[in-house]
């Protein structure tokens, strides 16, 4: 039926929505994304050399990977044809592969742009890969996931990913401006005002637009609105934040990376952006569980105990009062001494382990509860430690056909320096067996 009022004209006199009507016209009119279409940006030189690859645009929702897919197929000359990946399937892909190889027998190419592309499973995304070997098809597909993860490695191989930049202050001032130009007439906006909105939309430029359509609704003669009345007249946005997607995990990797270049603060600041897109705090304090161990380390041999006693204090206390324990556990575990030299050490000694699995322990090391095992030299040549006047035999644990290893080399910064010093204590000791 829509297809049958755009014939007729009608479409045309038919209301848009701001976000639509402010769409820009060409490539030159996107805004924030001048790494990719500016003068010697990759997208810029495709099509300065006429040769336009398939893509992956990877970007945050109203960044602009539809506008720039369209933009694309008007300056390359190819029909642009679009499919969502949610509303798709086999039959779909079908027809519109054999409209574009009858275009291709007549001459002309065809840009196939599929919105969340991630959506296909891999059947379906292999579907695409004897299009675009042949030519029939140049792909463009956008997704708000990390292509990495969500598209096949066959895919991957013959496209070209690109990442979009969520747009910042001045890209979405460009937009608000667009739009008032479009409206006749300016935002009825105080300056701080203005900038609570542009805060609001987070980088998202559909969201701006949208924003500012509720705001242009507003009676023409009315006083600009301050800050404190924009609430009354917008809903408040959700968190940029989705549990099953790559927001989940980038948060997560910040905090950890907060914690580890000890930024007490910014490590506040993530672990709060977490609990308030609606993470679960049991995640939350795996990851700090994991933090404790991997980073803090042996540098403080309390952080570990801490960190599952604020696990246990959160399933005790539930919430609100749980999130209590977790604000104390990432204030400490930033302001701790780091060091990871027992995870490294570890790693280490699994590599080594992997190399020499066929290796027995020596026979000192084993115990002998038979006669057999005892004849076959069990247990034979063992000290015991606590027999020995200083508490310590030096003996060797390593498999005899191999040589001692040293993985575990403590770093200088809190307890690990207590540590380093009874592990040099501890090879003066056995160097001194060994000689005698």
């Amino acid at each position: 039926m829509s297809d049958l009022f755009q014939s007729a004209g009608f479409e045309k006199d038919a209301p848009h929505p701001l976000a639509d009507r402010a769409r820009p016209q060409r490539l030159s009119e996107v805004v924030g994304q001048d790494h990719l279409l500016g003068p010697g940006a990759p997208i810029r030189r495709m099509l300065d050399a006429g040769r336009l690859s398939s893509l992956v645009l990877w970007g945050a929702p109203g960044v602009g990977k539809t506008t720039i897919a369209r933009l694309l197929a008007t300056e390359a000359d190819l029909e642009f044809e679009q499919i969502s990946a949610i509303f798709s399937g086999v039959a779909d892909l079908r027809k519109v592969f054999d409209r574009a190889k009858a275009r291709r027998a007549a001459g002309r190419g065809t840009l196939l742009f599929v919105d969340e592309i991630h959506r296909f499973n891999k059947a379906q995304q292999d579907g695409f890969l004897p299009h675009l070997e042949s030519g029939v098809i140049t792909l463009v597909g956008a997704t708000t996931e990390n292509p990495s993860f969500e598209l096949n490695a066959a895919l991957l191989s013959r496209v070209q990913v690109l990442v979009l930049n969520a747009l910042d202050d001045a890209a979405l001032q460009a937009l608000l401006s667009r739009a008032e130009e479009i409206e006749g007439r300016t935002l009825p906006l105080t300056d701080e005002a203005r900038a609570a909105v542009v805060s609001l939309a987070a980088g998202d430029g559909r969201y701006v637009l949208s924003l500012a359509e509720i705001l242009f609704a507003e009676p023409v003669d009315r006083t600009p609105i301050a800050p404190d009345e924009l609430g009354d007249l917008l809903q408040r946005r959700a968190p940029l934040y989705d549990k099953s997607a790559d927001g989940h995990y980038n948060l997560a990797s910040a905090l950890q990376k907060s914690i580890r270049g000890s930024d007490v603060d910014a490590a506040l600041y993530w672990a709060a952006r977490m609990l308030v897109g609606g993470e679960d705090p049991r995640f939350i304090l795996r990851r700090l569980v994991v933090v404790a161990s991997e980073d803090v380390g042996n540098a403080d041999p309390q952080a570990l105990p801490l960190a599952v006693a604020a696990r246990d204090a959160y399933e005790f206390l539930g919430l609100p009062e749980g999130e209590i324990a977790i604000g104390q556990l990432v204030a400490y575990l930033a302001s701790a001494p780091k060091s990871n030299r027992s995870h490294i050490a570890f790693k280490e000694a699994k590599a080594a382990a992997r190399k020499t699995a066929h290796l027995s322990p020596p026979p000192h090391a084993v115990n002998a509860p038979t006669d057999l095992m005892k004849s076959m030299g069990y247990s034979e040549g063992y000290k015991y430690d606590h027999d020995q006047d200083d508490g310590f035999a030096g003996m060797n644990y390593f498999p005899t056909e191999m040589d001692r290893q040293q993985f575990y080399r403590p770093s200088n910064f809190g307890f690990d320096k207590e540590i380093a010093k009874r592990l040099d204590y501890w090879a003066k000791k056995r160097a001194e067996k060994n000689a005698q």
